[in-house]
């Protein structure tokens, strides 16, 4: 395992920059006394102290502000509680906009006394207590865990999360016959709805059991029931089989790598921050932020140190290709982090990119202190390593980092768990990041969240047909077929393997890992470098794939691209007048075949993407096919987004691709500018490979000549001397890998 390196500094770089030591001091007072005062996120006694520095602290004051904006202009309009709708209808984002309104209002009505943001409250939370005991399931579930307010089960505990610390705040201004009616009609129905009826939602382990149990643990500490806490701790039987503690044993792995991916775990930390927050005010006796060795810390840390530069999500798995740091769930677990896990100054950072903090102490804190960070400096999390498995021992996830601050360039490499339900069929799947964006992007998603007239704006029938098939994603296809079977329950007893990662080197960096038997009977083994070297304007990755299996098969190496194709070396046939699919099965059927060509020598393809130019060169073997195509075939609807792809196929026993994906050059339309738009990078030829390793040399411009010879046996802790003979030559290196610049 590779962990960062400011992770193992500690006290050093993490704890050395102390909070603002009157709003520290405040903090401490307020939670020793919160058992003798409610307050499940914010108390009257803070309150006050928010209240007082309203306009001390510009970050605190423009989010206190603009969240007065919002309540005040809902204020001015009529109440709406709807009948149930269609997902991603308007009826579901006003029943969403209610409870998130609600609990932003009754934060307002602490801080600044104003009863008619208590009332605002009062108003919601009565009209859906009068409602909520007239409805069934919702009639629009589907194959979702039905809600009633909502056709999922999920967005329902979100709704009750916010309505619960909504209540929790307007409390003491109701009347009891108002308390009467919100908890016994709205309040514990829901809550049984979760523990009796969806009593195996709440018990599972996944994001969506995780907002249950918040929702079901945070109500449990507003009204003072013990059950209620024990069962969202624990369980519905209490037992431990499910419930917080488990989710936090079981989701995340020893680095706190979250197994659903790094879209998910943007999604779940706001339940697994906010619910531990509430326990630790309620109960700090529990010390839920030191269990499992700070797992809730290191989550929170492995998240950022997943993101994109810009602060995006990679869309691996089931996920959206925008999502990014400044979600509310991110900033809300950003304040709580700063106070309850070190004040560490890069957190500074990402509120200030943020730009905005929660209507608590916590957001006070890093208000206050935000205003003594007077260096804004580029935040680099480096290249790094997480282990996958809730025992660390179950692959894991490969980051290549290259480059200083939004600039940098990104090889992320996936060879961990399945993740469940939003798990895709990709192993050993890469994605690189260039130029502030995707270059070689992953599909995501194929989802259209929230707009309801595209399937309700839930997840796509294509999502499972094209989107999660091993063939919408850079790795290697097996006969035209998805890894698993494209079953799931198959998928999920299996994981990559972890080989090596080497980031020791600024210059040459390195990830390895293996998946056997995904496709049956055959071996997969990955490595892939990011090289920076002088001659190159900009690093370069290096992939070696390679194959192995007793039986003849059909080997698919594909890339997905965005941007346009400049030139190719392979001659093909276009075509013109009607397009065929790739295939009818495992998502070949959503793929249009444009162009197919063959050739003896190292295919390239070179394709233009903002203001670079990007190649592919793949290793030379006679017979080589190569296929030019577009996503979107067999959509009627259109659901599809449509994107190209370029395909190398090989058929054999045992095959190595080796390819180079070189940036390279400079485009300018509009001064009508452009140079080097081919790469240097002329020839990739596989000296040989077996189960001792795999010698490549690279040949390009100017006398270039590379050679790379990796080691395919177990792992090297420390150098060891490996040798191969091929074609009568001996190669010979120590440890994991040897490059080679200047080969003789």
């Amino acid at each position: 395992m590779t962990f960062p390196a400011f992770f193992n500094k500690g006290k050093k770089d993490t704890m050395q920059y102390k909070s603002n030591l009157l709003i520290a001091g405040l903090l401490i007072l307020c939670v020793q006394g919160i058992a003798g005062e409610r307050g499940a996120l914010l108390s009257r006694t803070e309150a006050r102290s928010l209240q007082s520095a309203l306009s001390q602290y510009p970050l605190f004051t423009q989010s206190y502000d603009r969240a007065v904006r919002k309540i005040e202009q809902s204020i001015q309009s009529a109440l709406e509680v709807p009948p149930p709708g269609e997902a991603g209808g308007y009826e579901h984002e006003k029943h969403k906009q209610n409870a998130r309104e609600m609990q932003i209002s009754g934060s307002l009505y602490l801080i600044s006394g104003d009863e008619r943001y208590a009332r605002f409250v009062r108003d919601l939370l009565v009209r859906y207590a009068e409602m909520y005991p007239k409805l069934g399931k919702h009639p629009m579930s589907h194959d979702q865990a039905p809600g009633k307010l909502f056709h999922q089960m999920l967005n329902e505990t979100v709704w009750l999360v916010n309505a619960s610390l909504a209540y929790d705040c307007v409390f003491d201004y109701l009347k009891p016959s108002e308390r009467n009616l919100i908890e016994q009609n709205l309040l514990m129905p829901m809550v049984t709805w979760f523990t009796k009826d969806q009593a195996k939602e709440m018990n599972r382990i996944h994001n969506h059991g995780t907002w249950t149990v918040a929702a079901v643990g945070i109500t449990g500490y507003v009204l003072n029931n013990k059950d209620l806490v024990e069962q969202a701790l624990y369980g519905t039987q209490k037992n431990g089989a499910g419930g917080f503690i488990k989710q936090l044993d079981l989701l995340f792995s020893p680095d706190g790598y979250y197994m659903e991916g790094p879209y998910y775990v943007r999604y779940a930390i706001q339940p697994f921050f906010l619910f531990a927050e509430v326990i630790e005010r309620y109960e700090p006796e529990r010390k839920i932020f030191a269990y499992r060795e700070g797992i809730l810390k290191k989550a929170y840390y492995a998240m950022l140190m997943t993101t994109f530069p810009n602060g995006v999500f990679p869309p691996i798995n089931d996920a959206s290709r925008t999502m990014n740091i400044t979600d509310d769930g991110v900033m809300l677990a950003t304040d709580i982090a700063y106070t309850r896990c070190g004040a560490d100054r890069r957190l500074l950072q990402i509120a200030r990119q943020q730009e905005a903090v929660a209507l608590t102490l916590a957001g006070l804190t890093v208000a206050g202190d935000l205003t003594s960070l007077t260096k804004a400096d580029d935040l680099d999390w480096g290249s790094v390593e997480f282990t996958d498995g809730a025992n660390g021992q179950q692959g894991g996830l490969g980051i290549l980092r290259v480059g200083q601050g939004a600039d940098q360039t990104m090889l992320l490499m996936k060879y961990g768990v399945h993740g469940e339900g939003h798990g895709h069929f990709d192993k050993l799947h890469f994605v690189f990041y260039d130029q502030r964006h995707e270059v070689i992007p992953d599909y995501g998603f194929a989802r259209w969240i929230n707009i309801e007239p595209k399937f309700g704006g839930r997840y796509l029938p294509e999502n499972k047909s094209y989107a999660m098939q091993t063939i919408a994603h850079n790795t290697v296809a097996v006969d035209q077929q998805c890894q698993n079977g494209g079953n799931r329950q198959q998928a999920d007893k299996m994981s990559g393997q972890r080989h090596f990662f080497d980031a020791t080197n600024s210059q040459v960096q390195v990830m390895s890992a293996r998946a056997d038997d995904y496709f049956p009977g055959v071996k997969m083994q990955r490595t892939m470098f990011l090289v920076r070297n002088s001659p190159l304007e900009f690093p370069v990755v290096l992939d070696l794939f390679r194959l192995v299996s007793p039986s003849e098969h059909v080997y698919d190496y594909p890339l997905h691209f965005r941007g346009q194709l400049i030139n190719t070396n392979v001659t093909y046939d276009a075509q013109q007048q009607s397009m065929t699919t790739m295939g009818e099965s495992a998502g070949y059927q959503h793929l249009w075949k444009q162009a197919v060509g063959q050739t003896d020598a190292s295919p390239l393809v070179t394709w233009l993407d903002g203001n670079r130019y990007y190649s592919l060169l793949l290793s030379e073997k006679p017979g080589t096919e190569v296929f030019w195509g577009l996503s979107g075939a067999n959509d009627p609807h259109f659901n599809l987004n449509v994107e190209p792809f370029v395909m190398c196929r090989q058929k054999g026993r045992d095959h190595l691709f080796a390819a180079v994906i070189e940036p390279h050059g400079y485009f300018n339309e509009a001064r009508e500018v452009s140079r080097q738009a081919r790469g240097i990078f002329q020839q990739v030829r596989v000296i040989g490979h077996d189960e001792i390793g795999s010698v490549v040399e690279y040949f390009g411009q100017n006398g270039l000549k590379w050679r790379l010879m990796v080691n395919n046996g177990p792992a090297d802790r420390e150098p060891k001397l490996h040798t191969v003979t091929f074609s009568g030559k001996q190669y010979s290196w120590k440890g994991n890998y040897q490059l080679d610049f200047n080969a003789d």
